[in-house]
């Protein structure tokens, strides 16, 4: 063919677009199929760190932090105390001439940042009461391995990160470095959502302890060093390890932490011990140390104070909880492995029923095995529910939540709460950048255990048609930084839309065997891993087989809305109407879906016709032939409601009378 000259080429591009703008204005539409299906969409191709594939390739990279903790709460002046020594190791092919920790605590120093972005009227995450704390540290230093000996090493600290100066560079590929570092801190009665202390009905004070030693930031080869503060809402980004901890407290408290309790005969009566035992292998709660025994001497083994040691492992933190007023039970999880984890509560007296925590401890059996068998086997050795003043936070094989929730509201706090040890804990996102990565997949899960516990108990099925709140005005696209969503729209941009679009893939879009065989694909490639949001779009397209580029770039990245409407009916022949019929249908806003249309005619025979989402990358508007055998008396497009359709009004066509 003689090539095309080009200003003949640039006239028809222009005539063209000046078409598909015409076709598009016409209809009323806002679609173009040209954005909607653009061929470019990831921002680069995979390499040998992240593949194209959605894994890790042959040259990922993570570090690695190490953790031994000695702390010490101190219950007259409400702080704790510690040392933390952390070996990092350096996986990277870089060498490091500084390193970046978290100190979250700083948020409550007067004038932190968090303060100060803290609107007038407060909310949940401002730091109440005029509270005034942060970490004071005593020695930051760097520890000879071989001696053990600490050196002061040149550190700054900057709102709640603190960057160590190396004399000399950590060495890349398995270099290694050890840091000591002292320090205390104020406990926080309310502790933006995350820790804090109340008072249980009998006056002991319940401690939910949290972000409670300094931690590394993550390095990584997407952004190097992960620096961005802490201000609230966005949560954490963290490096997995070993974590061994022991926390010092009076003798007549019970303690709950991540991981393995490691001196159950120091800090134990005969009795706890045996009883503990036997929840090991129980199906049924069995109380470790009932409501009755609260407050009884008889049930701790000494007066004074006692040393409670801890490990967890292949974790990215850990987190603890104390009080003389917990009642503790406990009950076996089973594992599809054939292995055994331990479900386990502690709260008050006062919400001890049935209807309430009670029963706290089946809750967490079942979440947690259910959660096991569909996505990825639990990894903890337990699993702690904790009664207290926090709301609902959660961290690896231990949850805070609301002391006062009750029968269904405490199954759904369990069970999200929980469910974050998939999404964080297992599947190491970045929290501080990508709340829905958590959040949203979380919510989702959540969904689908519900229908599974107790014959659907407390399950309310997901109704997506009623979700058009999602693009109320001044609303924020999921893909947006936490701690930028206005707190209005937390809930939707992080929780519920997220879930909502993963949803929609697995009923509308790809059918539940082909989803969730790819989610399962994108966990077990990423545990203990660390994907971005195009790891996760990448391993959803490959295991299912299906390009994803028109939905990702739609519901995620931006806040496209969907509208599909049935705008009118032909007949192939007006005078035989068992020739059949021409439908047409419309997408009027900027997010295609793939189409299910009804169809009913006078001699009441109803159909169904199935239709790709590749019928708009023809445009907005779409014809199709139905074989129907007398006159169609209605035409509806998403017959099952299962679109937030922002215009249902246009959704069925009903033949003239």
């Amino acid at each position: 063919m003689r090539k095309i000259s080009s200003f003949f080429g640039l006239a028809i591009l222009l005539l063209f677009t000046q078409a598909s703008k015409a076709q598009s204005s016409s209809s009323g539409s806002v679609f173009d199929q040209h954005e909607a299906f653009a061929p470019l969409f990831y921002p680069a191709y995979g390499d040998d760190i992240r593949s194209a594939a959605g894994t890790p390739g042959p040259r990922y990279w993570q570090n690695r932090a190490d953790y031994k903790i000695d702390a010490r709460l101190d219950e007259v002046n409400q702080s704790l105390a510690g040392t933390v020594t952390i070996t990092y190791k350096n996986n990277s092919p870089q060498n490091l001439p500084f390193v970046w920790l978290q100190l979250d605590q700083n948020i409550y120093s007067d004038g932190s940042r968090g303060e100060a972005v803290t609107e007038v009227s407060g909310g949940r995450w401002a730091n109440r009461n005029a509270f005034t704390g942060g970490y004071e540290l005593k020695s930051v230093e760097l520890v000879n391995p071989a001696t053990g000996k600490g050196t002061p090493v040149d550190y700054l600290v900057s709102d709640t990160r603190m960057q160590i100066k190396l004399p000399v560079d950590l060495k890349s590929d398995g270099g290694v470095l050890k840091i000591r570092i002292a320090y205390s801190f104020k406990i926080p009665e309310y502790g933006t959502d995350r820790m804090g202390r109340m008072q249980a009905k009998n006056g002991a004070w319940i401690y939910a302890i949290a972000q409670w030693y300094p931690r590394m930031c993550v390095f990584d080869n997407v952004y190097g060093w992960n620096t961005l503060p802490y201000l609230g809402q966005g949560e954490f980004y963290l490096e997995y390890g070993d974590i061994e901890y022991s926390v010092n407290v009076p003798a007549g408290q019970i303690v709950g932490g991540s991981g393995e309790l490691l001196n159950p005969m120091e800090v134990l009566t005969a009795k706890e011990q045996k009883r503990l035992q036997e929840a090991r292998g129980s199906e049924k709660t069995v109380a470790i140390r009932g409501k009755d025994e609260v407050g009884d001497s008889s049930t701790r083994p000494s007066q004074g104070r006692l040393t409670w040691k801890f490990r967890c492992n292949n974790t990215r933190d850990v987190a603890w909880a104390t009080s003389s007023a917990f009642v503790w039970d406990a009950a076996r999880i089973n594992l599809p492995s054939g292995k055994k984890a331990l479900a386990e509560s502690l709260y008050p007296v006062e919400v001890s029923s049935d209807s309430a925590w009670g029963r706290s401890t089946e809750y967490v059996k079942n979440c947690i095995e259910f959660y096991s068998g569909y996505l990825y086997e639990f990894s903890y050795p337990s699993a702690t529910n904790i009664a207290c003043n926090v709301n609902g936070m959660e961290y690896p094989g231990i949850v805070f939540c609301g002391w006062r929730a009750r029968m269904g509201g405490l199954w759904g706090v369990t069970r999200h709460e929980f469910g974050h040890n998939w999404f964080p804990m297992i599947v190491g996102s970045n929290e501080r950048k990508y709340p829905w990565m958590d959040e949203g997949f979380n919510t989702f899960i959540n969904t689908v255990a519900d229908s599974a516990f107790n014959n659907g108990e407390y399950y309310h099925p997901e109704n997506p048609s009623r979700e058009t709140y999602f693009w109320h005005n001044g609303n924020d696209p999921i893909m947006t930084i936490p701690d930028v969503v206005q707190g209005r729209n937390l809930g939707i941009t992080a929780y519920a839309k997220p879930s909502t679009g993963l949803v929609l893939l697995r009923e509308d879009v790809l059918g539940k065997s082909r989803f969730d065989y790819a989610f399962r694909y994108y966990v077990h490639a990423w545990a203990f891993k660390h994907p971005t949001p195009f790891d996760f779009f990448h391993a959803m397209e490959n295991g299912s087989g299906e390009t994803l580029d028109w939905f990702w770039r739609g519901w995620f990245l931006n806040d496209w809305k969907i509208d599909q409407a049935v705008t009118g009916v032909s007949y192939v022949s007006n005078d035989d109407l068992t020739k059949g019929a021409v439908i047409t249908i419309e997408n009027r806003e900027k997010l295609p879906m793939p189409v299910t249309v009804e169809v009913l005619e006078a001699n009441g025979k109803t159909g169904r016709v199935s239709l790709p989402v590749e019928v708009w990358m023809h445009g907005p508007v779409w014809k199709f032939h139905y074989a129907s055998t007398d006159k169609i008396t209605q035409v509806t497009i998403d017959p099952d409601h299962q679109y937030p359709d922002t215009d249902a009004s246009n959704n069925v066509w009903k033949a003239q009378q």
